[in-house]
């Protein structure tokens, strides 16, 4: 039952954020969200466990970011689950992405998403964000619910070129945490995102360093 009410619920959902994704990828978004709830049992890769809500709050959610999505290589840090990175790879098949996360649970069931998705735009890295050494930085670097924006910046700025941004994604907006920001970082742009079914402030946070 659950495979129909999340078809309908994506479709419409892509619909009304304006997003359009061909029926290949929609199917690899579900098949994702699949392995998701499947692996979730026993590796608790996210709180939503609401068959109802899953749609909502993990793919839309994820894709929200999606027109802030510049570069050709995107590094997600925290990737947990594969929230945003995984959606984001799908919907994005000439894009790069790599996912980043310390928990090698997590990362292992990253690796075989890309196995049962045949994902081959995604790389996955099980490391702590201070210690991973890229061969380059990265122009963009997404995160979901991964820590406070000054530990962001003192964490994985090293890992963002000269004139790259993060994309934080957070709930309601984080007065402290952005007053709290060390120069030279600053709130270049700040968004307030829609995801159809989602209840709560989003917020989307685009951090760079001051010239």
């Amino acid at each position: 039952m659950s495979g129909a009410l999340w078809q309908n619920q994506l479709s419409r959902g892509l619909a009304d954020m304006g997003l359009a994704l061909d029926e290949s990828s929609q199917q690899q978004l579900l098949g994702f969200l699949a392995l998701l709830t499947k692996w979730n049992r026993a590796y608790n890769l996210t709180a939503v466990r609401d068959p109802n809500r899953v749609v909502s709050r993990q793919l839309l959610d994820s894709l929200s970011i999606l027109p802030f999505v510049t570069a050709d290589h995107l590094l997600d840090v925290g990737a947990g689950g594969g929230l945003p990175g995984i959606p984001l790879a799908i919907a994005r098949p000439q894009s790069r992405f790599t996912l980043l996360d310390s928990n090698s649970k997590k990362t292992r069931f990253l690796t075989q998403c890309l196995v049962e998705l045949g994902l081959e735009n995604v790389e996955v890295i099980h490391g702590r964000a201070e210690q991973y050494q890229p061969p380059q930085p990265f122009r963009q670097i997404s995160s979901r619910a991964f820590t406070a924006l000054d530990n962001m910046v003192r964490w994985c700025g090293e890992l963002l070129a000269n004139d790259g941004e993060f994309l934080a994604m957070k709930g309601r907006f984080p007065d402290d945490e952005v007053a709290s920001l060390p120069e030279p970082w600053y709130v270049a742009e700040q968004q307030v995102l829609s995801t159809p079914g989602a209840d709560g402030d989003r917020h989307l946070l685009i951090v760079r360093r001051k010239p």
